[in-house]
């Protein structure tokens, strides 16, 4: 079982910034979660919430930005304690910290149309090309899948499941070509985690902080764990059998 950084490490350090995954970089784990958004001029920039107003404090729709507006926010505003400004990176920037790691869940965020779909998951496989062995592309959005499969990518593809539709998910998935089910915490049930497996597909769960939940999932035999702390867990899951 992989120990995933969420949106980098998002518990000890900023969340989706290039510090925070410098830091996970650093700690020697090699597997990332982030989002994915694509700005009005086109840049895949990495954020999870569509305004600024949880991370940096200040009241802005992404979508009204172009890249070179995101100087202006701050993502680190909330930790007293780190010592750098940071804006919020694109995939290109995160990329060559990230360059090395042997698992890395892109997370799409959803979109409005198939127009917009297709237009994402265009720009998105070019900026990775090269990481096809190590990137899988992850989304709730079904039109995000449907535009990998139209566009015959060559990417590996997984469903992010928050609903508990139970083995509707497991088919949904397998329909939609992926190799994969993100399961949210709650839902990934002895039950679901078994059907996963028995459908041959990989399985992450997030967002899992609790070390004896870790356990238990280890043992089940899930292949990533998607964690806020990353360190902690990696000190946790190492010491105890």
């Amino acid at each position: 079982m992989r120990i995933i950084g969420h949106r980098g490490a998002r518990g000890e350090a900023p969340e989706n910034t290039l510090g925070g995954f410098q830091y996970i970089q650093d700690l020697g784990i090699r597997a990332v979660e982030f989002d994915v958004r694509q700005l009005k001029d086109n840049a895949l920039v990495i954020m999870h919430d569509d305004d600024f107003v949880r991370t940096a404090g200040q009241s802005k729709y992404i979508y009204d930005c172009n890249q070179d507006d995101l100087v202006h926010y701050n993502q680190a505003v909330a930790w007293r304690d780190w010592k750098n400004i940071e804006k919020t990176p694109s995939l290109n920037e995160t990329m060559k910290i990230i360059y090395n790691f042997d698992h890395i869940e892109v997370e799409i965020k959803a979109v409005n149309s198939e127009y917009d779909a297709n237009k994402l998951v265009e720009t998105l496989q070019q900026q990775l090309n090269g990481y096809e062995h190590s990137a899988v592309i992850t989304s709730f959005d079904t039109k995000i899948h449907q535009a990998l499969n139209h566009q015959q990518s060559s990417f590996k593809h997984g469903l992010l499941i928050e609903d508990d539709i139970k083995h509707r998910a497991i088919d949904q998935a397998l329909e939609l070509g992926c190799c994969q089910i993100g399961w949210m915490n709650q839902l990934a049930t002895n039950e679901m985690i078994t059907a996963t497996q028995e459908a041959n597909l990989a399985i992450s769960v997030w967002t899992v902080n609790d070390v004896k939940r870790a356990q238990e999932l280890r043992h089940l035999g899930i292949n990533g764990l998607i964690t806020d702390y990353p360190k902690e867990m990696l000190k946790a899951l190492s010491s105890k059998t």
